[in-house]
């Protein structure tokens, strides 16, 4: 089942992070030692819709729909700024600084983000 939402076209990368993250159990092991925590992501398009996905790494070591269950850290950005971030074209905490990302709850645990979306960006073509 796709996580890709044709609203919101940089949600291709949740598919491409569920897949680095069931390549093997020891990438998924790996991930879940690193990030230890449910990040939720809420995007908003163009057209001012949002959604949000989750990559749970402190249960399932999956990515899904929704906000998934009790969120450690939440981050909200514009489809276009998460399509950068995924990219590697944006940087997380000029983002943040900037206003364009916003963080709810564990600001710490976001940064432990990182090496998870490396692994997607040179799989997805966004």
């Amino acid at each position: 089942m796709s996580l890709k939402d044709e609203r919101f076209p940089s949600s291709a990368a949740f598919d491409e992070i569920n897949k680095s993250l069931n390549a093997s159990e020891a990438d998924r092991k790996d991930a879940m030692k690193q990030g230890n925590a449910v990040f939720a992501f809420t995007l908003k398009n163009g057209a001012g819709e949002t959604e949000s996905w989750n990559i749970d790494l402190k249960n399932k070591g999956a990515v899904s729909k929704g906000v998934g269950e009790k969120p450690t850290v939440t981050l909200s950005l514009s489809e276009s700024d998460f399509g950068a971030l995924v990219a590697g074209k944006a940087n997380a905490q000029r983002l943040f600084m900037s206003g364009k990302l916003k963080i709810k709850g564990d600001v710490m645990k976001a940064t432990k983000l990182d090496p998870i979306l490396k692994k997607a960006q040179t799989k997805a073509k966004l």
